[in-house]
């Protein structure tokens, strides 16, 4: 334990790269592999459930430090940490070896492993207070922070990737392609993660994925549009389709393996001969028709398909990019080379296969589901960046984000590398809408409010429609602050109802009917883009301009 909270302190201590890197090196080195494998899952931002809950944790600190519940929330908000609360009020531990000194696989499984089997809430307040007599402020603040589940340090995986590389005299690009995958979670896993020879594990990880940048300049300086290859943005789930042997896994962007969640992908993915890798977008389709994102979700979040949600919610393989053929490794191939081997690979255009439009919603019209699996994302033919701008502005009908714009020449990168791949995305939908409550931030921003949710008119009162975090200066911060606190007609906790005054400018994505809403409608990605201090809440939209935009997109779709 004591080697991991001197690597988070180091990490947390410094803002350079090159010094991360080496605190992550010397630790990986040094510290035991059962170790390693804990401290991986946690500094690679792997799930990790919280071991009891925020609320019991909060009481048993106060009863301990023997301060009121309502100070220790008010602590809580200035510090902006809980973690860091918690290990400040408690008293002195009255031991003076203990967890400290154990190692870290040994503390998560006699601590927070034992708070996960407990039988009830005395046996957890037990095992909690046993470990506040023993570790130091110091060493609390971590154990905190893995007990909830929040144990981030500012490292990214591509670091993590590094250091490895480092230690296991690998080139990071195969480290990364190691971490993709099934987590390590055993000694003898990370000591097959420092393997010099490629290993059994390896067959069945995906490539790390190559992420694009948003296009912020005019198109035209990207220079000759005969360069680029033009693709629609799909609005579904990016995803690798990795066939190795006998057996097909499919990937999502945040390594999770999501056979279980589209069966019908993998099964339909033995078409494929082995050694071969798709790179595409996951898409909800039914009945000729792209259904919206939030039905992917569900989807998605299922580790169980029914027959009924199997027919509610078809699901294709749309893929734009090969990266292995034949067992061979294409991503150092230009693009234009591997998108002829796709289009021979995958022959079925997207667009043919689907009507062009908005997203629906509904029962299944005729149930119609033509069984085709994977299709090919089509390339926008287009002699001039006009001509791209005017494909471009039909995406809302077409139910698309906007353009991907691919330089023909480009190999296939790691991570978020510009110059390459852009998205054109189109201008978000926007509404002016009102401050109804606000809530306090945590970290830098710690002790002002930063959360926001917002609120249009329905008829004579105003309906929450979106939360959203700040996207102000911070400067307007503090001010926005100051009249959240002057402001306030209730407190239920740390959300403070606010007396509607201030108005904003909602930007969001998209906007779909809901039933989980009390307004009937969610947004998608919904962010402050500026304060409207030219308007009072009387001038905000109104829900019936919000169902409009709906209704808009949906006549679109049927008339395009």
């Amino acid at each position: 334990m004591k080697q991991f909270t001197d690597l988070y302190w180091r990490l947390d201590g410094t803002t350079s790269t090159n010094e991360k890197v080496a605190a992550l090196r010397d630790y990986f080195a040094a510290a035991p592999h059962d170790d390693a494998a804990v401290a991986l899952g946690v500094l690679s931002g792997g799930r990790h459930g919280r071991a009891v809950s925020l609320t019991l944790l909060r009481q048993w600190a106060a009863d301990a430090a023997g301060l009121p519940a309502w100070l220790l929330e008010e602590s809580y908000a200035h510090v902006g940490d809980l973690a860091e609360t918690i290990a400040l009020v408690l008293p002195p531990p009255a031991e003076e070896a203990g967890d400290s000194e154990s190692s870290l696989a040994a503390c998560m499984q006699s601590t927070v492993q034992a708070l996960r089997q407990a039988a009830d809430d005395d046996a957890k307040r037990a095992i909690v207070e046993a470990v506040w007599r023993r570790l130091a402020a110091r060493e609390r603040i971590v154990w905190h922070k893995l007990l909830t589940g929040g144990c981030r340090v500012g490292v990214s995986k591509t670091l993590v990737a590094r250091a490895l590389a480092e230690v296991a005299g690998l080139e990071p690009a195969v480290m990364a392609h190691r971490l993709m995958g099934r987590p390590i979670e055993t000694a003898a896993q990370f000591a097959t993660l420092l393997c010099p020879d490629e290993t059994e594990a390896d067959s069945q990880r995906p490539y790390p994925f190559f992420l694009a940048s948003p296009l912020d300049a005019d198109a035209p300086s990207l220079g000759d549009v005969a360069e680029w290859q033009a693709e629609w943005k799909w609005d579904g789930m990016r995803a690798q389709l990795v066939r190795r042997g006998d057996e097909a896994a499919l990937w999502s962007r945040g390594e999770e393996l999501m056979n279980e969640a589209f069966p019908e992908i993998v099964t339909a993915a033995a078409a494929f001969p082995a050694g071969t890798v798709l790179d595409g977008e996951l898409l909800a389709v039914r009945d000729r028709r792209l259904l919206p994102f939030a039905s992917l979700s569900r989807r998605a979040s299922r580790r169980r398909v029914t027959k009924q949600v199997l027919a509610e919610i078809p699901c294709v393989f749309v893929a734009y990019d090969l990266l292995e053929a034949e067992g061979e490794d294409l991503r150092s191939e230009p693009l234009a080379h591997r998108r002829a081997l796709l289009e021979r690979m995958v022959p079925h255009p997207f667009d043919k296969a689907i009507d062009t439009g908005a997203s629906v919603s509904g029962p299944p019209a005729d149930g119609h589901d033509s069984g085709q699996r994977f299709f090919l994302s089509p390339c926008i033919t287009a002699d001039s960046w006009d001509t791209l701008a005017a494909a471009r502005a039909t995406s809302r009908q077409r139910g698309v984000e906007g353009l991907m714009l691919k330089r023909k020449a480009s190999p296939y990168a790691v991570g978020r590398t510009r110059g390459d791949w852009w998205k054109w995305k189109i201008e978000p939908l926007e509404i002016d809408a009102v401050l109804l409550y606000a809530q306090a931030g945590h970290g830098r921003r710690a002790g002002l409010h930063t959360d926001y949710t917002l609120g249009v008119w329905q008829g004579d009162r105003l309906v929450p429609v979106a939360k959203a975090y700040s996207g102000l200066s911070d400067a307007e911060i503090v001010e926005v602050d100051r009249i959240v606190r002057a402001t306030t007609l209730e407190k239920h906790g740390p959300v403070r109802v606010v007396q509607p005054t201030l108005v904003f400018q909602l930007s969001f994505e998209g906007v779909s009917r809901s039933t989980r809403h009390k307004s009937g409608v969610a947004v998608r990605f919904p962010r402050i883009a500026r304060w409207r201090r030219d308007k009072e809440p009387q001038d905000a939209g109104h829900l019936a301009d919000i169902e409009r935009m709906i209704e808009m997109a949906s006549s679109a779709g049927a008339t395009a």
